[in-house]
C-alpha cells in the first residue's frame, strides 16, 4: 500500500476513504458540533464559524472552516486589537484540545482536505517556500500531520516542512493510521502545545526574511 506521491493507496483509497469517515464522524459527532458552536456564540458572539483562505493540493486555494477563538475587540480607531489580547481564556481551551478544529471536517468531506497531511498554511507563506518545501502541496493537507506530532507547533520551520516533505514521499496507509492514533495521544495528554495567538510563535515568512537578511549582511 505504500507509495511515493502515488500509487494505489493515494489514487483510489484515501480520498474515497476521507469521504466516508468525515461523514461518518459528522453525524457522530453533530451533538459535540453544536454544543461547541453554543458555546462559541456565547462566549466570542458571532459568526460562529472562522473562514480562511489557505493554499490546498497543488498550491489551489481554498476557505478554511474553523471555530472562531478570538473576539473582535477593537480600539479606539476602530482598529482590531492584538490577537493576544483578543484570545480569551476559552479560545485558548478550544486551541489547545483543537476544537476549533472540529469545522474541518467539512473541508475533508469536500476534498479540500484529508484527515492526514501536511497543515495548510497561509497564503502569504507561498511565496517564501523553496523546492523542497513546495512539495507539501503535492498531497492534500490535513486536519493532522507528521509534524503534528512531533513537536506539534513547538518545532521550528526547518524541522516541520521537512516532516511534511518526509511524510508526502513515504505517504501511505500505514503511516496514516499511525498518525491518527498517535494524534489521539497528542490531544490528549496536550503536549508539546503553543498556543497560537500569544506572541511565541514566529510566522514563516517573517522568519524567512530575517534568513535572508541575515545572509545579505554577512
Amino acid at each position: 500500500m505504500k507509495d511515493s506521491k502515488g500509487g494505489i493507496y493515494r489514487r483510489f483509497v484515501k480520498r474515497p476513504m476521507d469521504f466516508i469517515v468525515s461523514l461518518v464522524a459528522i453525524i457522530s459527532i453533530s451533538s459535540v458540533l453544536l454544543i461547541v458552536a453554543f458555546l462559541v456564540r456565547k462566549n466570542l458572539g458571532s459568526p460562529i464559524i472562522f473562514k480562511q483562505k489557505r493554499p490546498g493540493l497543488n498550491g489551489e486555494i481554498f476557505t478554511m472552516y474553523k471555530f472562531r477563538s478570538m473576539t473582535d475587540e477593537k480600539d479606539e480607531n476602530g482598529k482590531l486589537l492584538p490577537d493576544s489580547i483578543r484570545l480569551t481564556k476559552f479560545g485558548k481551551l478550544l486551541r489547545s484540545t483543537s476544537l476549533d478544529e472540529l469545522p474541518e471536517l467539512i473541508n475533508i468531506l469536500k476534498g479540500d482536505m484529508s484527515f492526514v497531511g501536511p497543515r495548510p498554511l497561509s497564503v502569504k507563506y507561498l511565496p517564501y517556500y523553496n523546492e523542497l518545501e513546495k512539495q507539501r502541496h503535492d498531497v492534500r493537507p490535513g486536519l493532522t500531520g507528521l509534524a503534528q506530532i512531533n513537536g506539534r507547533n513547538k518545532a521550528n520551520w526547518e524541522q516541520r516542512f521537512a516532516l511534511d516533505v518526509e511524510y508526502v514521499s513515504e505517504l501511505s496507509f500505514i503511516n496514516d493510521i499511525k498518525i491518527i492514533i498517535k494524534t489521539f495521544l497528542v490531544v490528549f495528554k496536550r503536549s508539546d502545545v503553543v498556543i497560537r495567538g500569544t506572541g511565541t510563535v514566529e510566522n514563516f515568512h517573517q522568519y524567512r526574511m530575517k534568513q535572508q537578511s541575515e545572509r545579505e549582511s554577512q
